[in-house]
């Protein structure tokens, strides 16, 4: 069973299209969706958790269907995101309100809202009121009542949002033990290296069509016609450059500054890769650097786009 299933799935607004469209199957584990502001992943979102009903075409969500279905709910943990806090309540009080919505006692839901602020890092604060808190406190406190009821699959909408460097960092070691325990995720951002961070498998959303959906090498090595970019910094660049080129599948190579960077541009990053040593090691070079720019969301989001 497949974690989400689409058939035609389309979303209008009036004449505004939300989601155009979409077939897909999503697997269970960890997932990415990506996409710029205005992108369709919101709306995506909300049928995902059964916010929308669809105008049109079929949806599942853990084989079944999410409008209208409240015993889904308690498999599902959803963080917004928008705030919908209550000021005065404190992070522990808002915590175990939804647990108890979820259908746990009063002694249950105490004790798994306490276990699941610690878990994101919230227990200092947690009897303090929600209107004192900042920005990074209340995403924390957030993620904490959607992992309250110990759900399968966990959808996160933009959960970096406003936390700062050391917040991001255990952000993402969360989301990333989350994902070793078997916990199927789908982590929602406009910021293509949060996501890259937690997972190397997404969706890609844009003008309410999802482009493409897989693994980011996988992906990115359908892109044959457009080659890969690869930059080199040495002593030698221009000698090295001169030797790649006669030896080695090139399309092209750019002379980038004149400190001896330039990039490679090849259709064959595979054969490419096996050669360079003997190349290098001919040319009597030494490589101080080298980065595979285009194997990476980045390129693949620039591509799909263009694309389009």
């Amino acid at each position: 069973m497949n974690l989400i299933e689409t058939r035609n799935l389309t979303k209008l607004y009036g004449a505004v299209i939300g989601v155009n469209d979409a077939t897909l199957d999503v697997p269970k584990g960890v997932r990415g969706l990506l996409g710029p502001n205005g992108a369709g992943k919101s709306t995506f979102l909300k049928l995902v958790t059964g916010q929308l009903k669809p105008t049109e075409g079929r949806l599942t969500v853990l084989g079944e269907r999410p409008w209208n279905n409240p015993e889904l709910f308690r498999r599902v943990g959803f963080c917004p995101e928008q705030d919908a806090f209550y000021g005065f309540l404190t992070g522990f009080e808002f915590v175990k309100t939804l647990a108890r919505l979820s259908g746990f006692d009063p002694a249950e839901a105490a004790r798994r809202s306490e276990a699941s602020l610690a878990r994101v890092g919230a227990t200092e604060y947690m009897h303090r009121k929600i209107g004192t808190y900042s920005r990074g406190m209340r995403q924390r406190t957030k993620v904490a009542q959607s992992l309250v009821h110990d759900p399968e699959f966990l959808i996160l909408d933009e959960p970096l949002s406003g936390t700062d460097p050391i917040g991001r960092r255990e952000m993402t070691d969360l989301i990333r033990s989350l994902g070793k325990e078997g916990r199927s995720i789908l982590v929602s951002s406009h910021v293509l290296h949060e996501v890259q961070a937690v997972t190397e498998e997404f969706l890609l959303m844009y003008g309410g069509r999802v482009l493409a959906s897989g693994n980011v090498h996988e992906i990115r090595g359908l892109m044959n016609e457009v080659p890969h970019r690869i930059t080199i910094r040495c002593r030698e660049g221009r000698a090295l450059a001169h030797h790649l080129m006669r030896v080695l599948p090139i399309a092209g190579i750019e002379m980038n500054d004149g400190q001896g960077t330039f990039s490679v541009l090849t259709h064959d990053p595979g054969s490419f890769y096996a050669g360079l040593p003997a190349v290098v090691a001919e040319a009597g070079a030494k490589i101080t650097e080298m980065v595979s720019q285009d194997d990476n969301l980045d390129a693949v989001f620039r591509y799909l786009v263009t694309r389009d």
